[in-house]
């Protein structure tokens, strides 16, 4: 799926949130009407929950925020908490460092800024990961409705789950990301008449980009460093 208009109905995306994630996220965000923060779900180590990569002059950077798992195994994402205060500030002076001479750094920087100083004292992984979500999205115009999973207290495990989350919300459309091909039921969403569809993360189109080789697997803000207001021309669903 590109840039395909929103069907009737009402569509819906069930994701975990992520850490300042890539473009694509943000193209699925803006594909659907509602987009379901799925933290109810087990927290995994060396994931995207609490990571992600930046480029820096001297290569890719993981940026990841440090969280509380010994003697946790089984604790889900909106129960991770922050390990160290200090992370928040780290990782916005590494951004300074990584993308302070990009042409639009000067534009949007403040903006972010903005946003780390909001998330600086916040413990709870899922609310720092909404909150940079909403200063992407501000930036970006993506004006998709945001709910956690657990505002529709969803039953049922694996793919009855999502069909029961997306019933709740009044979802007649679910849009998935394209890995899921691999262990969802369609027939569950079939026998509930709703419609399922994948996005498509192929052949997103090359920009100027800071400290080559090109990479498409970094953080959107690397996008949007780097392109400014012509960042959506670099994605899918705004077309």
């Amino acid at each position: 799926m590109t840039s395909e208009p929103k069907s009737r109905g009402k569509t819906v995306a069930i994701v975990q949130s992520c850490y300042i994630p890539w473009k694509g996220y943000f193209d699925l965000m803006n594909s659907v009407d509602e987009f379901i923060l799925f933290d109810d779900r087990q927290f995994t180590r060396r994931d995207w929950r609490n990571r992600n990569r930046i480029k820096t002059p001297n290569g890719v950077q993981w940026l990841t925020i440090p969280v509380r798992v010994k003697g946790r195994y089984h604790q889900r994402i909106d129960e991770t908490v922050v390990s160290d205060d200090s992370w928040a500030q780290r990782h916005w002076q590494a951004l300074t460092h990584a993308y302070g001479s990009a042409p639009h750094f000067g534009a949007y920087g403040a903006h972010f800024e903005r946003a780390y100083e909001d998330v600086a004292h916040e413990h709870r992984l899922s609310f720092i990961n909404r909150r940079l979500l909403e200063a992407v999205c501000e930036v970006l115009g993506v004006g998709t409705t945001l709910k956690w999973s657990t505002d529709y207290a969803p039953e049922g495990t694996k793919t009855s789950r999502l069909v029961d989350l997306c019933r709740k919300a009044g979802g007649t459309r679910y849009v998935s990301g394209p890995r899921a091909r691999d262990y969802i039921e369609e027939r569950l969403f079939a026998d509930a008449s709703i419609e399922l569809t994948y996005i498509d993360y192929h052949d997103y189109p090359v920009y100027e980009q800071l400290h080559p080789p090109f990479d498409h697997a970094v953080t959107v803000l690397d996008l949007v460093f780097n392109t400014g207001p012509e960042a959506r021309s670099h994605m899918k669903s705004f077309h």
